[in-house]
């Protein structure tokens, strides 16, 4: 092995971010971007800054290989959860990933990762079979059903879900228009507790060390992998967002399964 990949994450603090951190810190360099810190990591590899602020953010990508951009309001860590107030969404969701995004191209970063979500579908669970599969009491459980693959029909609930629909479609313009290679992980149900809840994580849930491996293997695809969007779920007896992709493209091989 040549040097370590230098890795700059956004949003280290939050519940994904502590996820994946373990096994991020052991194999790469990694520098974080944060508002307000990053506890474990040498304090010259921190840079504060707010997301929305270009100007302020661009120091942070200089010497870097690869960008993990993590950070974002309405997710599982956010006080309102998908309900986050559109001000603050609109400034980290759709000016930070542009801001994150268009920083990376001006320092020559080869690929830029970034976190999509569930909440890009969460419209299918509105109705059976799929309203079934993340019931915490199913009125019945069907027998089979169609999954829904990351180039399905998008059916965000939230405006929490559009804003990430927006990233993968940056996602998509800066793959195609730049030398940049942009990958998106719709991230399922991971929260502080690596463990399935009852209800919806029986279908969505993806535990710490799938998340970890589907990560590293995004971080260390082949530089012509240019673009894709890859479904981060374990491997659930009531699975409904369809993991082979990411299985077939980057060899993911789920060791974990809410049952």
């Amino acid at each position: 092995m040549g040097n370590k990949i230098k890795l700059l994450v956004t949003g280290l603090n939050g519940v994904v971010g502590q996820a994946l951190f373990p096994a991020l810190e052991s194999r790469y360099e990694i520098s974080a971007l944060s508002r307000s810190g990053v506890e474990g990591i040498p304090h010259e590899k921190v840079f504060r800054a707010d997301i929305a602020d270009i100007d302020a953010i661009q120091p942070a990508f200089i010497g870097i290989d690869v960008v993990l951009h993590l950070a974002a309001d309405g997710g599982i860590g956010s006080p309102d959860g998908q309900s986050a107030p559109w001000d603050s969404m609109l400034s980290n969701n759709i000016v930070g990933t542009y801001n994150v995004l268009q920083c990376a191209l001006n320092e020559g970063v080869s690929r830029v990762i970034l976190a999509s979500s569930g909440a890009t579908v969460n419209g299918y669970e509105l109705e059976d079979p799929y309203k079934q599969l993340v019931a915490e009491v199913p009125e019945h459980m069907p027998e089979k059903w169609d999954l829904i693959d990351e180039f399905a029909e998008p059916k965000p609930v939230s405006l929490y879900g559009v804003t990430k629909l927006f990233g993968e479609d940056l996602a998509r313009f800066y793959a195609l228009t730049t030398d940049m290679s942009v990958l998106n992980l719709r991230i399922s149900s991971c929260t502080s507790e690596d463990s399935p809840k009852p209800g919806r994580s029986m279908a969505n849930w993806s535990s710490y060390r799938d998340l970890q491996q589907l990560t590293i293997k995004c971080i260390e695809a082949p530089s012509r992998l240019k673009f894709d969007i890859f479904w981060a779920t374990s491997d659930n007896a009531r699975i409904y967002r369809d993991n082979s992709h990411a299985k077939d493209v980057l060899g993911y091989i789920p060791e974990d399964g809410a049952q």
